[in-house]
């Protein structure tokens, strides 16, 4: 746990898929597992993918998508973990190959260089997943110690609905850690 907070800090990064507008979901599950939460988007995703007034409102805390300056103090106490829900192809490729061009991705480099546990669920549609650079990103991030959830490409299943993105799936994966708060 972070000496600045008596809870333990969860970085949530917010990629740019259609799913983000529901990232409240894993903000609520997080709280209700007692974890205070900042997030941090990507660019993209600061463009209308979810709302980010809300999102502050729930958090107490702006949503970060750029880099401070140095003389600017630090908003976010240093990640207990960090949670990346919805990954998109972009982000796990570029962050694989340590690009850290966004504050997001590099964020996620250095919390990998760290040790801090980090939960990812992929929100990937299908020919890209298929793509050898996004498996090969996989297998490196896997190999540094990252957790995957189960992937989701919005894809409709019988009868025209879309399966349901598991956002506390990735509270789950991280809950496999020694030390992290499990659910109550």
């Amino acid at each position: 746990m972070t000496p600045q907070a008596e809870k333990p800090f969860l970085y949530v990064v917010v990629c740019a898929a259609g799913i983000a507008a529901g990232v409240s979901k894993l903000i609520t599950a997080a709280q209700e597992r007692d974890w205070e939460v900042g997030v941090i988007a990507t660019p993209v995703a600061m463009g209308g993918f979810f709302d980010t007034a809300a999102v502050e409102a729930q958090t107490g805390r702006p949503v970060r998508s750029a880099w401070r300056s140095p003389a600017d103090p630090r908003p976010f106490p240093a990640p207990d973990a960090v949670v990346v829900a919805p990954a998109t192809f972009n982000t796990v490729n570029k962050w694989a190959a340590g690009l850290a061009d966004t504050l997001a991705v590099g964020t996620l480099c250095e919390a990998a260089g760290l040790g801090v546990p980090i939960a990812v669920l992929p929100c990937v549609a299908d020919a890209l997943a298929a793509h050898p650079a996004y498996r090969d990103s996989l297998v490196r991030l896997r190999g540094m110690g990252v957790r995957f959830g189960e992937p989701w490409s919005g894809t409709p299943e019988e009868g025209d609905g879309r399966p349901e993105f598991r956002w506390e799936s990735a509270l789950d994966l991280l809950d496999r850690r020694q030390g992290l708060p499990a659910e109550s």
